[in-house]
């Protein structure tokens, strides 16, 4: 176990991942991690490649190790304070190799993004008829199972289930394009998380997670209990939106009046940027698509008001995970103090950056809310 606190696991396979063997650990210099709730997930790893002994007169044998192919399965488990956690389940999608200045060495960077890489090498056409997006979202994903994806689907606030007789749903494309296309009608997102342990990824489709427990407190300006080393905070007064206008309603052939006001996300705010810029909030014209009814043009309408909201106030920032303690992990809220009424409570983590060498752990991230003033007065450390 390593001094600090860290030790850092590698599993590597071209279909069940094992552990690393001595000649790749050795070269290990070090991972980058980033976790984001829009996109994929990606990996960075950086591994010292050397041409000595009789293989290294033809070629850098690292760079012809069978283990570091691409579409090949890398698992990351990092142990913090004798806590493993898995950090990152994906597929190796790119070989870099960078010469030195020394005679016969050289970086090899293997790059890669997380399992749903698979899901985006197909494109297709499929029907799902009298199935509701959460159906088929939760259809799709088991079909993934081999890289042990298990489904957590959220059904949206507003159901319109197809009835044959009236349309069915039709895919074209892939299936991780057709996942985040049916996320997006209703503000949510499509993003998949390693673990809770090795060989599984939680699969998850639904609004943002911004209920639950909120992560060890980061804190700023509070002398020996500070943890964050760097932070600063953007507002952004043009992100907000309302949706106001009509539409024509496919069911009814009726034009309808069409309105939203405040974003439906729960909130982490006293103070939502949406209304305290009233009368200045942003309108847009309702989704022009035809064929929608009314309920699915309001529904679509609503996640662009909450989806316009969620970073009205963003704060980006690092810290060292050995003061810091834990593992802060993205796509959940985090609490923060230290920083003045309008910026401390709680936020939902976006994005984070990690970045571990030897003997070191940095965690960059990305934080957002929909405006300023905490909740509650007090923030759990």
């Amino acid at each position: 176990m390593n001094p600090l606190g860290i030790h850092l696991t590698l599993l590597i396979g071209p279909t069940i991942a094992v552990p690393a063997p001595a000649a790749i650990t050795e070269a290990l210099e070090s991972v980058e991690v980033t976790h984001s709730d829009s996109g994929r997930s990606g990996f960075q790893i950086n591994l010292q490649a050397t041409r000595t002994g009789v293989f290294g007169l033809i070629d850098y044998p690292l760079l012809r190790h069978p283990l570091l192919r691409p579409f090949n399965r890398v698992i990351l488990i990092v142990t913090l304070n004798a806590v493993p956690r898995v950090l990152m389940d994906g597929i190796i999608t790119r070989q870099d190799l960078l010469p030195g200045e020394q005679t016969g060495a050289a970086t090899l960077t293997l790059t890669g993004e997380d399992v749903s890489v698979m899901m985006d090498l197909e494109e297709r056409t499929a029907e799902h008829p009298a199935q509701p997006e959460a159906v088929i979202a939760a259809k799709i994903i088991l079909g993934y199972a081999k890289y042990g994806l298990i489904p957590q689907v959220i059904p949206p606030l507003v159901l319109d289930p197809p009835l044959p007789i009236e349309r069915i749903p039709v895919q074209r494309g892939t299936d991780l394009a057709y996942l985040e296309g049916m996320a997006r009608h209703y503000g949510h997102v499509f993003f998949i998380a390693p673990g809770p342990v090795p060989f599984t990824n939680t699969a998850y489709w639904g609004p943002p997670p911004r209920i639950g427990l909120p992560q060890r407190a980061l804190s700023v300006n509070m002398g020996s209990l500070s943890n964050v080393d760097s932070i600063s905070f953007q507002s952004d007064p043009l992100g907000p939106a309302q949706v106001a206008g009509s539409t024509e309603d496919r069911l009814t052939n009726k034009k309808l009046p069409l309105r939203t006001f405040v974003s439906t996300r729960p909130p982490l705010v006293s103070q939502p940027a949406a209304l305290a810029n009233l009368p200045n909030v942003r309108k847009r014209l309702p989704e022009s698509s035809s064929g929608l009814s009314y309920v699915q043009a309001l529904a679509r309408s609503q996640a662009v008001t909450d989806t316009a909201s969620d970073e009205a106030v963003t704060a980006s920032g690092e810290f060292d995970a050995i003061r810091y303690g834990d593992v802060l992990r993205a796509r959940g809220l985090v609490g923060l103090r230290g920083a003045g009424y309008s910026h401390d409570g709680t936020y939902y983590v976006k994005r984070v950056t990690h970045k571990i060498g030897r003997g070191s752990y940095k965690q960059s991230f990305t934080l957002t809310r929909e405006g300023h003033g905490a909740l509650l007065p007090v923030v759990r450390p």
